[in-house]
């Protein structure tokens, strides 16, 4: 039995490490007309599934070849080998990507105006071994920004993307390898915790003005590549508890709904869950979307013991994922092509 709890501490640190490191074609172009849709402004909460650049140059990962190797064409600071999450999300808005809160002083004024990403890969919801704000200091940084860069008549056009991919749950487990009971009969109860930390953080965001916001639920982690070949048992434990923090947190949103009073939902669910499972299962029935043939294999197999054996495949728009848990470029466009038209429902403006 002990083994056996060790083994599952082991995977699911393996999981969780990794998220630490239509057409709809994202055009970057400043002739766009980004106000049409009545959204002018994103504002980027959480983690590396939407961080477009925050992380430190110095840092390992994100800012090392071969990522970014579709767009731009080097590191960008994409956890991925070209656009992501954000990317999609701005551009069915038609809304011009928001400048990094890196950058904010090193840009033009006039970039602030469609928003701004606090996202940092690696943060969570509570502390986690990477040294920036989590996402109550995300929060208390957009704060200070309010009245000075953003007054609330900017806000009220505005959508918040808050993302939360798991990285607690890595603290969670490495606080825990020595007492892996502790770990199984634990991670339930801090399931819960995180969730209803989120729950403050959206309510929070909503408060300070923002009309729309938008959280991804987890993703299927027992079809990621780190995954994928395990038995089915262990693959088992792990979609019951992202199973369990969705359930959840589906729950918060309708309670925060409740008490917003909005003839339109001012929060909203975007499901990762469901969409990835139907990209996986795609065999050409979806118009437009690329049918992925092995959809588990990394583009970008890492090897961690020594990073010049690891291998890059030929084609990344070919694949699914780019590295062991982060999707491509062409994963993200797929996943926002079946996401279209819930995304647009929920976040624009009724005609």
């Amino acid at each position: 039995m002990n083994s056996l709890m060790k083994l599952l501490a082991s995977l699911l640190l393996i999981i969780f490490s990794s998220l630490l490191f239509g057409d709809i074609d994202v055009v970057e172009s400043s002739n766009q007309n980004h106000r049409f849709s009545g959204r002018n402004k994103l504002f980027v909460f959480g983690d590396s599934y939407v961080d477009t650049g925050n992380t430190k140059t110095t840092d390992k990962g994100a800012w090392e070849f071969p990522y970014g190797i579709t767009y731009p064409g080097k590191p960008s600071g994409r956890f991925s080998d070209g656009h992501i999450s954000t990317d999609f999300l701005a551009q069915l808005l038609r809304i011009k990507l928001p400048v990094t809160y890196k950058e904010k002083d090193d840009v033009d004024k006039t970039r602030l105006q469609y928003g701004m990403s606090f996202a940092y890969g690696g943060t969570g919801v509570f502390d986690t071994k990477v040294k920036y704000p989590n996402m109550t200091g995300q929060i208390n940084l957009f704060e200070k920004l309010l009245g000075n860069v953003y007054s609330p008549s900017d806000l009220s056009s505005s959508v918040a993307l808050v993302s939360v991919a798991g990285n607690d749950y890595i603290t969670f487990v490495l606080a825990h390898l020595d007492d892996p009971l502790g770990l199984l009969f634990g991670l339930k109860s801090f399931i819960e915790k995180v969730v209803n930390q989120i729950e403050v953080d959206l309510r929070r965001i909503r408060t300070l003005g923002v009309k729309k916001i938008a959280i991804p639920s987890l993703t299927p982690l027992a079809y990621t590549p780190v995954l994928a070949n395990l038995p089915e048992s262990i693959k088992g434990i792990v979609q019951d508890n992202v199973k369990y923090h969705n359930d959840l947190l589906q729950k918060s949103v309708a309670k925060l709904n409740n008490e917003s009073n909005d003839i339109d939902s001012a929060f909203t669910i975007i499901d990762y869950y469901n969409t990835f499972l139907t990209v996986f299962n795609n065999t050409g029935g979806i118009p437009g979307i690329l049918t992925f043939k092995t959809p588990f294999i990394a583009c970008y197999k890492i090897d961690l013991n020594d990073i010049k054996n690891s291998t890059l495949c030929d084609d990344p728009k070919s694949a699914f994922f780019w590295d062991p848990i982060h999707p491509t470029q062409e994963g993200w466009k797929s996943v926002y092509k079946v996401l279209r038209n819930n995304i647009t429902t929920a976040l624009l403006p009724k005609a």
